[in-house]
């Protein structure tokens, strides 16, 4: 599970934002809403996380973040020498721009706490870390620092990490990750590491949603099916069966090799999925393209939830709510927080929202409600809902309506008449 994740210099985030799934110790829903950590020095971890703010404070920012090092520690190893990394810093601030972005992750694992990060310009790597925590006291894996004027990279190692190290040290690029090349060359110290960040985090930036394909393919396992069609019609959206269609697909190939291009179309098969809907008159089938924008995104999400709530992946959502009722985002978060976990593994729902029906909906903790806003200077900030110590039974969504743990828009009157558009 995710204990933390810590953001610095990164489009609107200038200064360290943090987002923290460590539950406070606070009684409220502890049994549904949180879940033990496993870990001797890691108190019990939150099961969701909701992110509320004004349009331009920095959401997307924070997930994007969280999507951008997941991809440089997947992708690293891989790129070209001397490829540049995708340096994207606060830029209201001259002393910002040449300075690295820095991103970390904190999660547990079999019962141990790590500790990774690393700092990055578009030139490479300037930082990497890794600390574990067996118990209390942290175990140094490695640690490396850029030396700009002699041009190489500075390492060291503690004894708790075994293997090859200076192979691996050798084989890492300046614009490489040494803990993706070590993966890449199988340490089976560090491939956990690795595997948690690429494959246990599954982050979805604003106006995206899973591919169709997941869903697509569980409809031919019986039993995959079975889970579908009752997330599905748990949903209320109308769906009593599923079925597959083959379509044949043309795809256009253009060949360069002879100097002049030679265009080639080849066919394949691909399946697409179909809703069977009932009436008190009949059954209809309808394609994907035929139904509602929201049945699309929840049928998209529905194998990947499926698959977290069974496995304990974190999954992280930029407005989750777009294309879904009040009901079906309160529907989703319920499934984290209700559903026992899977072999000790629980998952994680992170998501941000608009809809401020959800704050009283009964269905969080304080904890779990997080406000972003930007400064004076256009860089964002991060709070709980919690540093503001609301009561009991506040009214939660009024009080952040009125303002009063901010976290709004601060809109300013538009005179038509002085724009010329009235008399």
């Amino acid at each position: 599970m995710l204990v933390e994740f810590r953001v610095r210099n990164f489009r609107s985030i200038r200064d360290d934002m943090y987002l923290s799934m460590a539950a406070s110790a606070d009684k409220e829903k502890r049994e549904s809403n949180t879940a033990p950590s496993g870990a001797a020095s890691v108190p019990d971890l939150l099961r969701s996380a909701a992110i509320y703010g004004p349009n331009a404070s920095g959401k997307s920012a924070l997930i994007g973040a969280m999507q951008l090092a997941q991809s440089v520690v997947a992708t690293s190893a891989t790129l070209m020498p001397g490829q540049p990394l995708a340096h994207i810093p606060f830029k209201l601030d001259p002393e910002c721009a040449s300075a690295p972005s820095e991103f970390e992750f904190t999660f547990v694992l079999e019962g141990t706490r790590y500790q990774y990060g690393f700092s990055l310009t578009s030139a490479g790597i300037a930082e990497e870390w890794l600390l574990v925590y067996k118990t209390h006291r942290p175990q140094i894996w490695f640690g490396r620092s850029y030396n700009a004027p002699a041009n190489t990279d500075d390492y060291r190692f503690g004894p708790s990490l075994s293997g090859p190290k200076k192979v691996w040290q050798d084989a890492t690029r300046r614009n490489a990750l040494f803990l993706s090349t070590a993966a890449q060359l199988n340490s089976e110290s560090l491939l956990p590491v690795y595997n948690w960040i690429v494959s246990k985090l599954f982050v979805i930036a604003a106006g995206m949603q899973p591919s169709f394909d997941q869903s697509t393919a569980w409809i031919s396992q019986t039993q995959s099916k079975q889970l579908l069609l009752k997330f599905l019609t748990s949903a209320d959206i109308g769906i009593s069966d599923l079925g597959l269609e083959a379509r044949q697909l043309h795809h256009f190939n253009v060949d360069l090799r002879n100097g002049r291009p030679e265009q080639t179309i080849a066919e394949s098969e691909v399946q697409f999925p179909v809703f069977t809907h009932s009436g008190p008159k009949g059954q209809g089938k309808f394609q994907i393209e035929e139904e509602s924008t929201g049945t699309q995104r929840l049928f998209a999400f529905a194998a990947p939830v499926i698959e977290a709530l069974q496995t304990g992946r974190t999954i992280v959502v930029d407005e989750l709510d777009g294309s879904l009722h009040t009901h079906i985002v309160r529907f989703l978060v319920d499934l984290f927080h209700h559903l026992p976990p899977k072999g000790g593994h629980s998952a994680q729902l992170i998501f941000t929202t608009h809809d401020t029906a959800l704050l009283d909906a009964g269905i969080f903790r304080r904890d779990q409600i997080w406000l972003m806003e930007k400064r004076p200077d256009q860089s964002s900030t991060l709070v709980p809902l919690s540093d503001f110590s609301p009561r009991k039974n506040e009214a939660i969504e009024r009080g952040y309506l009125q303002g009063r743990y901010g976290g709004l828009p601060i809109t300013t009157d538009f005179w038509f008449a002085e724009e010329g558009f009235g008399a």
